[in-house]
């Protein structure tokens, strides 16, 4: 039963905005000094042919979403060719509905042919490469339908506005029935207004003043960790670690965790960046941190994604990792599908990512929720547009 609060896509126009780092970002094998940003606006129309429109952003995290050894360049340009494709394609979409459903059905019946049909840059194109060049269409649409209707977008996935139940989107289990369900049951009643967010140490970030070379920015900006905790009232820290060098990673967290005591951070989670390939390896530094770092090891608040990303290739169990600490799916975490497996193999938390669309997050939301999986909302390092949809991600899934 169609609503009159249903649009469809009308128009859709891309811009490719580049972007500088102000300083290397080191993480897992890979060094980033620029990206490109994706801006989209999208134009939807309703039956009574009211018209809005809305924007979505995203960077082409050319180095994340496709690691391979083809040039960087190619594999860049590959991704923005896939991006023009799909905006031809969005605005040729004829499907109707609500954003959860467009999204859904625009995900399911075309972006995986078009995908296929993309010659890439000499090796096809990874699925979370197609998934990070369409998110920025998925969230404009959402952004538009809140403006056509004239409510914030998080107050319509419920059956007022959406035709479909969460039961046409994700299967049922033993422990969890979606039926009559909407996303809006899964998220809070009440989002908070301000959040803590998670400060990205790099491999490469300075942490004293023993590591300057005088070749740092002087644009009145901190350079040195304990500056930038100071400066920014930071409480929580990310760690980027190696997975390939476990003497360079034990000493990178607690050096890094000293720091961190010392100027009173509450938290910190290790990112390894899909670079480990045995259990062991991560075992082996969280057991030396408990038994030589007990402080440091009981501010660790979760370890995120140190194996391969391809989850249904590298099938590894995970449960004496995230016996030790919570285990969050992240690179991995492609849709409700990849995180049931993932929750087979042991993981026990999620990050969720708008960069993955705002209509795949949400209702990975709703699947790991409901399996009493932990959830953080990751990227929100991400600049301009591209921030916005996941802070009000990790403020309405709390």
């Amino acid at each position: 039963m169609s609503k009159s609060t249903d649009i469809r896509v009308v128009g859709a126009a891309l811009y490719f905005l580049p972007v500088k780092t102000r300083v290397p970002l080191k993480f897992g094998a890979e060094i980033v000094t620029e990206a490109t940003c994706a801006r989209v606006k999208v134009r939807v129309m309703n039956g009574a042919g009211q018209t809005a429109e809305g924007w979505g952003e995203t960077p082409l995290s050319t180095t994340w979403v496709w690691p391979s050894a083809l040039p960087l360049a190619e594999r860049a340009q590959a991704l923005q060719d896939f991006c023009v494709e799909l905006a031809q394609a969005w605005a040729r979409f004829e499907g109707t509905g609500h954003p959860m459903e467009i999204g859904h059905d625009f995900q399911e019946q075309v972006l995986p042919s078009l995908l296929e049909r993309s010659k890439g840059a000499g090796e096809r194109m990874p699925w979370l490469a197609a998934l990070v060049c369409c998110s920025p269409f998925d969230i404009a649409v959402h952004d538009a339908y809140g403006k056509l209707v004239g409510r914030p977008v998080y107050e319509t996935y419920g059956a007022e506005f959406m035709n479909r139940d969460l039961g046409a989107f994700l299967e049922d289990s033993e422990e969890a029935s979606f039926a009559g369900k909407y996303p809006g049951d899964f998220l809070i009643s009440n989002p908070p207004t301000q959040l803590p967010a998670w400060h990205l140490v790099g491999g490469l970030d300075l942490l004293d003043a023993e590591e300057l070379t005088g070749d740092e920015p002087q644009d009145g900006y901190p350079v040195l960790l304990p500056d930038w905790i100071r400066t920014d009232g930071l409480t929580c820290l990310k760690v980027k670690l190696r997975g390939t060098d476990a003497a360079w990673d034990f000493e990178r967290m607690v050096r890094v965790g000293e720091i961190a005591m010392a100027q009173g951070v509450a938290w910190l989670s290790a990112d390894f960046n899909c670079t480990v390939t045995d259990p062991a390896y991560v075992n082996a530094i969280l057991d030396r941190l408990r038994t030589e770092q007990v402080r440091i090891f009981d501010r660790l608040l979760y370890v995120e994604q140190p194996f391969p990303y391809d989850l249904e290739h590298h099938q590894i169990d995970v449960h004496s990792v995230s016996s030790r600490k919570p285990l969050f799916l992240d690179e991995s975490a492609h849709d409700w599908r990849v995180v049931r497996l993932g929750r087979r193999l042991g993981w026990n938390g999620v990050a969720l990512k708008t960069c993955k669309t705002q209509t795949g997050a949400l209702l990975t939301a709703c699947w790991a929720r409901a399996h009493g999986m932990q959830l953080m909302v990751q990227d929100l390092t991400n600049p301009m547009l591209a921030q916005i949809p996941r802070v009000l991600l990790a403020a309405h899934v709390g």
